[in-house]
């Protein structure tokens, strides 16, 4: 059987494993996104222990209370050795589970702790309670509630007064950085050019599944139109998936908001427009789920002269694969289907160049503590940083910043991250130079111009000598 790779979330796994040394039980909740790895870190890290793991059945017209009762008592069974166990309670479930893991170091995995418990407005109290009358009487063990449902895990176990001083740690998984991103697209056996590279992750992100779906013997464009443009390619399917299992009958709704910030991000009185939805809490909210499930980011606009936050902020749709599959898979779903576009040229995709700029700025954005490693600066010494949007007004003029560091010792770094098929042209410098010239600095500060790019510079830029720094993609893969 070959090798299940596992690349990165060291932090994650050290982490988990500080539990271990602990004196009393632990109750963990581990959640994020699907497809980023939440069941694969929990395998690793319970290699060599004693687990009992249990998963929840996903979510359709048929699964009721009974069917997730039947599935839980056939895994248990399953996994302790215990005969066949008649699944008529949640509590008798729990205390079944319990007395098997009554000693010594034990881990106890609830995976997709949402679906689970959906049909039963008692599961969690039932749950609750079977921690504290019996669980949790076995000093070594961990109790791990792992689900992609980010909004139902915070409303109903982490912001639950049930569960108040219970949960000892909740961890929130994030996308690979790009250095283990690009591990694993080398364990894949995928050898291509960092130019390569960023074509798929500028698909794929820093999501391990989709990265593991990427065959070294294919290049980038053969890979990405295998797995986005040909019928039952992995990531055809894909965004039906997500928003099915994670947002069930509301996902119409988040549909249309991160349909709406394809093209770039917006503030919130114009995506209210965009998608003719009125303001309102609702709204929110549903930002708010799509901004716990990691595929949108809310990105302030701060006070450089006080460096706190303002009331301007953009909705940015974070995610690389959403992006790519609302611009160039869901248009062409039927031909996809078809056959007939299993060939197609990427560069001749519509806007080619500017998704690509925007995919680039996710990666950026989403490896802050790369940029702040290349640029020496230690993340304390950080008095803000996001991207940087400058309203225009009667007394000033509009200015966007794609990334902006400021620090405590008044440097004002502002970063230019640019994509280019060619390398960058010695105009970058001029352009960098107007955003300056419109932005309201403070007096005292000291501004640092950066450039990172993905396709080399041209002599014009060197010779300029205008940057304090310049980034290449590569540098942020190592």
């Amino acid at each position: 059987m070959e090798k299940e790779i596992f690349t990165g979330r060291k932090e994650e796994l050290q982490e988990l494993e500080a539990f271990l040394k602990k004196k009393s039980a632990s109750l963990i909740v581990v959640k994020g996104r699907r497809r980023i790895g939440k069941s694969r870190l929990l395998d690793e890290f319970s290699k060599n222990k004693k687990t009992y793991k249990i998963v929840g059945l996903p979510p359709h017209k048929e699964t009721t209370k009974t069917s997730q009762l039947d599935e839980f008592a056939k895994q248990l069974s399953a996994t302790t050795g215990l005969p066949e166990i008649k699944a008529d309670d949640w509590s008798k479930l729990f205390l079944l589970l319990s007395k098997e893991a009554s000693r010594g170091q034990v881990l106890i995995i609830l995976d997709e702790i949402s679906w689970m418990g959906s049909e039963d407005p008692e599961f969690l109290g039932k749950l609750k309670n079977a921690w504290d009358d019996y669980f949790k009487k076995n000093p070594e063990l961990i109790l791990i509630l792992c689900g992609s449902v980010s909004t139902w895990i915070d409303e109903n176990i982490l912001n639950s007064k049930a569960f108040y001083g219970r949960v000892s740690k909740s961890l929130n998984l994030k996308p690979l950085p790009l250095k283990d991103c690009n591990r694993l697209l080398e364990a894949q056996g995928f050898k291509g050019s960092y130019y390569e590279k960023f074509k798929i992750l500028s698909v794929t992100g820093g999501i391990p599944w989709y990265i593991e779906q990427v065959q070294g013997n294919f290049n980038s464009d053969d890979n990405i139109r295998r797995q986005c443009f040909t019928d039952g390619g992995a990531l055809v399917d894909e965004f039906e998936m997500i928003f099915h299992d994670v947002f069930g009958k509301r996902d119409v709704t988040y549909k249309e908001i991160v349909t709406a910030l394809v093209n770039g991000p917006i503030e919130y009185k114009d995506l209210s427009k965009k998608i003719k939805y009125k303001s309102s809490g609702r709204l929110s909210n549903y930002l708010l789920g799509l901004e716990k499930g990691g595929f949108i980011s809310k990105d302030f606009t701060y006070s450089l002269k006080t460096g706190t936050e303002t009331r301007i902020c953009q909705y940015r749709l974070s995610d690389n694969y959403l992006r790519f599959y609302l611009k160039y898979i869901a248009p062409k779903l039927t031909q996809i289907q078809k056959g007939n576009y299993k060939n197609v040229p990427l560069s001749s995709l519509s806007e080619w160049d500017t998704i690509m700029g925007l995919q680039f700025e996710n990666l950026v954005l989403n490896n802050r503590e790369k940029i702040l490693e290349q640029l020496n600066i230690r993340a304390e010494d950080v008095v803000a940083d996001n991207p940087y949007l400058q309203r225009k007004t009667t007394t000033k003029k509009g200015c966007q910043i794609d990334y902006l560091i400021q620090t405590k010792y008044k440097n004002i770094y502002i970063c230019e991250v640019k994509f280019s098929k060619n390398p960058v042209p010695a105009s970058v410098i001029e352009d960098v130079q107007k955003k300056i010239n419109n932005l309201q600095i403070p007096k005292s500060s000291a501004v640092l111009p950066v450039l990172i790019h993905i396709n080399g510079i041209t002599d014009g830029v060197v010779e300029g000598d205008y940057f304090y720094k310049i980034i290449d993609f590569s540098n942020l893969l190592a």
